[in-house]
């Protein structure tokens, strides 16, 4: 798998959004000059994590995004897979019986526990990591300043 600039903005976004949780909604435009992404490209990967409840939105002048729950709450999987789809290296993994589409016999391959060990091992990282966590490093390295 490979994460597009679709998840990894998704993800510095919601970073973002972390290091200034509890301080109400923030303007698109800040997170977008913060991240350096585009405000548009931005409002439309809110708007899928607002869908899937990871944030919420307010309307007018003081509105903006937020986190929908607290940060300790969110894992950068959850994240992943509303931006990206399934945490899988390859299609034969999409599915529980493993015969995707270029798989016809899933339990004569060799290679799929390989395949199958890669997909746990990225699941166990995106799914163990917070935005809390992320948000706890940035702070101890002194780089959460100017979020």
């Amino acid at each position: 798998m490979r994460v597009s600039t679709r998840g990894e903005y998704g993800v510095r976004a919601m970073f973002d959004l972390a290091l200034n949780y509890g301080n109400g909604p923030i303007p698109l435009k800040a997170v977008a000059k913060r991240q350096l992404v585009s405000e548009t490209y931005l409002e439309q990967l809110l708007g899928a994590l607002r869908r899937a409840g990871l944030v919420s939105s307010t309307r007018g002048a003081q509105g903006g995004y937020e986190l929908a729950h607290p940060p300790e709450r969110i894992t950068v999987g959850q994240i992943i897979r509303v931006l990206e789809g399934p945490i899988t290296p390859l299609d034969c993994l999409d599915t529980d019986s493993g015969s995707g589409p270029y798989c016809g016999q899933p339990d004569q391959c060799v290679l799929r526990g390989l395949w199958k060990n890669l997909q746990d091992s990225m699941e166990r990282v995106l799914d163990n990591t917070t935005l809390e966590d992320l948000r706890s490093k940035a702070i101890r390295l002194g780089v959460a300043q100017g979020q």
